[in-house]
């Protein structure tokens, strides 16, 4: 399967929401991976619409595809699996401090201090 037989979208794709300085300046995506998503983004984004029906078989393998992820084979497919991931699911966020252990432990200790005083 090539790019080759997949609609160009009418427009260039943009999605200032998610990505305001645009794909190829967000760190997310490659080079290609942008230019990927510029150029037939608009046609993908069509497609898991359900406004435009697919004419050949990469653009029936790619509806396959937006049901099930893990099949995806073509670059296409995998930079479109990963917009979608990268924009609909929520951002993993991991932190090196934690105020709730803090809370555990200021209250061990004002009751070890109490058990002294006493």
């Amino acid at each position: 399967m090539s790019e080759e037989s997949f609609r160009f979208g009418q427009k260039r794709f943009f999605d200032d929401k998610n990505f305001p300085r645009g794909f190829s300046k967000s760190g997310e995506f490659t080079l290609s991976e942008a230019e990927i998503l510029s150029l037939y983004g608009d046609t993908m984004l069509a497609f898991e619409a359900g406004q435009l029906e697919p004419e050949t078989a990469e653009e029936k393998h790619f509806i396959k595809v937006l049901k099930h992820p893990n099949k995806a084979n073509t670059k296409l497919e995998h930079v479109w699996v990963k917009y979608t991931k990268l924009t609909r699911e929520p951002k993993k966020f991991h932190t090196l401090n934690s105020t709730s252990n803090k809370r555990v432990e200021s209250v061990i200790y004002s009751e070890s201090y109490n058990e002294e005083v006493a």
